[in-house]
């Protein structure tokens, strides 16, 4: 019992060390240089602009869309190019560290119900050098009454 409580203090400790290292201002920094990238770039497809702060050797895990900067902005150039109606709308935002999270609701059309979205975005020196996603279609029905945003 003595050796359960020691371990558990000990973990509080550690969890309340965490917790004191935060910069929550660099975190905030961090989250609005993503949200304004993001409006930026999946809203007014400013591909060019919007990519200013993604670094060269941007790094992807989405495997639809490649690694890279250039590849990045190529693909979604495309995609835009193909379907100028598509929209991203940021439902809300979270950061830990120098990890961003988006939970998004995305549509290509305004009849489209879409898709929810979580983008994760790691940013190191005011630069965007990571991505992940989880992607989510919006269903036509459901099984309860909550919406999925």
């Amino acid at each position: 019992m003595i050796a359960i409580s020691a371990a558990m203090a000990a973990s509080l400790n550690v969890c309340s060390v965490f917790a004191a290292e935060r910069n929550l201002s660099m975190e905030e920094s961090n989250r609005a240089l993503v949200v304004s990238f993001y409006d930026k770039f999946f809203n007014q497809h400013d591909v060019a602009e919007a990519a200013q702060v993604v670094a060269d050797d941007y790094k992807q895990h989405n495997p639809n869309v490649p690694d890279g900067k250039a590849p990045f902005v190529d693909y979604f150039t495309k995609a835009f190019q193909d379907n100028p109606a598509r929209k991203s709308q940021i439902v809300r935002s979270a950061t830990d560290g120098d990890l961003v999270y988006l939970h998004v609701h995305a549509t290509s059309g305004p009849t489209d119900p879409g898709s929810a979205v979580v983008d994760i975005f790691r940013v190191a020196n005011g630069k965007i050098v990571e991505h992940w996603d989880v992607i989510q279609k919006v269903p036509e029905k459901s099984a309860n009454t909550n919406t999925m945003f």
